[in-house]
């Protein structure tokens, strides 16, 4: 019995070095972790439970059967927790084969995929790949295709998250890219269709593997990637944050945290944050972490169209979306960007019962030939179907300008928000002042525009004409913005809405 016990100690010992020390070696040189280090950090310690330890390749060709087998081919997998909740996990080690896709690597991901959706608990794949294993030919194509299906049948069901941990290309950018969430580590990951050597061949382009589908770029100008961290540690410290604010799955509810900050505590500083002089900026994101508990908000894509700030907090303990409009950029406007970023956000925080609040300053969308020929009314109709579509509550607070279609877009009454505040400074109109008396008064003198736009403001830039007619359910002092915000998802959380059956909608993508 004592033989057979160190048979398999020896043979555990031989899997948890992956590629070998040299290798290890290479990657630690490189600013990288390994595979099982990264879990380590990820999960609760002494939590990991391993699958699929002793797991070789079956290849023939090529030599791939004279060469070594090293046991878990290029992927770590199985389950452990975070801060007590159940996760299921993946880890491509890139000191095996390069992190190499295989037949038996992607059996190994498919497996832990169907036990997570099984058992409804959220899936983390951590990305250090070459890409597909190329002496398995389709059989590592096939692999892939597996993997997606995968994806697609627990998206909106089990959280899925991906952390971009070194390359990534090829077919291995399309499983995050189906993901609710992608993150990056600065300098040393990037992903890619085709790396550099395929783009000069085909298009005569230099470009570095940085340039081409680094963290700077997915984050800031393809929005492929939710955010970027500077090094491994601090990527998956932040993965265990986020884990905090997401349910384990869509019927579970949001989880629930203990908090001392009080529901009903008021903040002062509110009442002056918005500026006398309508065109001068502040911060919105300040409103959002004085609302939350404890200050804590962790943002999504922040990078990416800043006009439009999402991300999640907690109120009285329980995880709440937010998604607001940001004046310090582009005065807060609408364009494509900032649509398809909170649209996507919405719709997964209504997949997750994850309820909204949003908060508005808004003076329209982004006019120009570049916004319309890029799609703008397609695009900013993404956001208007998917709060249209929302069942979650949602809570609306209007600081300043909503003006045009804007308003309607961002969680009006009109089209669904359960409940809506606006602060005394909003202004609620088809658009600014000057703007609508200069189109009614055409033609009029400059005295004569100047006195009607006095009498437009007066009539029509403030909250109590909206509110008049039941479009805003009560104009709120801004310092009680985060006790009545509570009390509104307090009396939400028993929302029940029945739609139409369909088989699915047909969201203008």
């Amino acid at each position: 019995m004592r033989d057979i016990l160190e048979k398999l100690d020896s043979r555990r010992a031989e899997a948890r070095l992956g590629g070998g020390v040299k290798r290890i070696e290479a990657q630690h040189q490189k600013g990288k972790l390994t595979a099982r280090e990264r879990l380590e950090l990820l999960l609760d310690e002494g939590s990991f439970e391993e699958f699929d330890m002793f797991v070789q390749h079956r290849c023939v060709d090529f030599g791939m059967d004279k060469g070594a087998k090293p046991p878990g081919d290029g992927v770590v997998t199985g389950w452990g927790t975070v801060n007590g909740r159940k996760v299921f996990v993946f880890a491509k080690d890139f000191t095996v084969l390069g992190g190499s896709l295989s037949e038996t690597h992607a059996q190994k991901v498919r497996k832990v995929q169907e036990m997570a959706l099984r058992t409804r608990a959220p899936i983390i794949g951590l990305y250090d790949s070459g890409g597909a294993r190329i002496q398995e030919g389709v059989a590592s194509l096939a692999g892939y295709a597996d993997i997606f299906k995968g994806n697609v049948d627990a998206s909106g069901v089990i959280p899925q998250i991906s952390v971009i941990m070194g390359p990534c290309a090829g077919g291995d950018v399309y499983s995050p890219a189906m993901t609710d969430f992608i993150f990056m580590v600065r300098d040393t990951s990037y992903m890619y269709v085709t790396g550099p050597d395929v783009v000069k061949t085909v298009t005569n382009e230099i470009v570095t593997h940085e340039e081409l589908g680094g963290a700077s770029v997915h984050c800031a100008k393809s929005s492929i990637a939710d955010g970027a961290f500077d090094n491994d540690v601090e990527a998956l410290l932040q993965i265990r944050r986020l884990i905090d604010f997401l349910p384990s799955n869509n019927r579970d509810g949001v989880p629930e945290w203990p908090t001392a900050d009080d529901a009903t505590r008021r903040e002062a500083s509110l009442d002056t944050l918005v500026p006398d002089n309508a065109n001068q900026p502040y911060d919105m994101k300040e409103l959002i972490l004085k609302v939350v508990d404890e200050g804590d908000f962790f943002e999504i894509s922040e990078k990416f169209a800043g006009n439009i700030v999402t991300g999640f907090g907690r109120v009285e303990g329980r995880t709440v979306g937010f998604v607001a409009n940001q004046p310090m950029v582009l005065a807060g406007v609408l364009d494509s960007d900032a649509s398809r970023k909170a649209a996507r956000f919405v719709r997964f925080c209504d997949a997750f019962e994850i309820p909204i609040v949003t908060f508005v300053d808004v003076p329209g969308f982004l006019p120009g030939t570049a916004q319309e020929y890029g799609g703008l009314i397609k695009h900013g109709a993404k956001l208007l179907f998917a709060y249209s579509q929302c069942t979650v509550p949602l809570v609306t607070c209007i600081t300043r300008k909503a003006f045009g279609g804007a308003y309607d877009v961002m969680a009006s009454k009109h089209i669904g928000g359960d409940v809506n505040y606006a602060w005394p400074t909003a202004q609620i109109a088809v658009m600014g002042a000057k703007g609508a008396v200069e189109i009614i008064f055409r033609g009029q003198t400059p005295e004569e525009i100047e006195k009607r736009t006095r009498e437009y403001e007066e009539r029509f830039l403030s909250p109590f004409v909206a509110a008049e007619r039941g479009y805003i359910d009560e104009v709120i002092m801004p310092h009680s913005t985060r006790s009545r915000i509570a009390r509104a998802l307090s009396m939400l959380r028993s929302k029940q809405v029945e739609r139409p059956w369909r088989k699915h909608d047909n969201m203008p993508l």
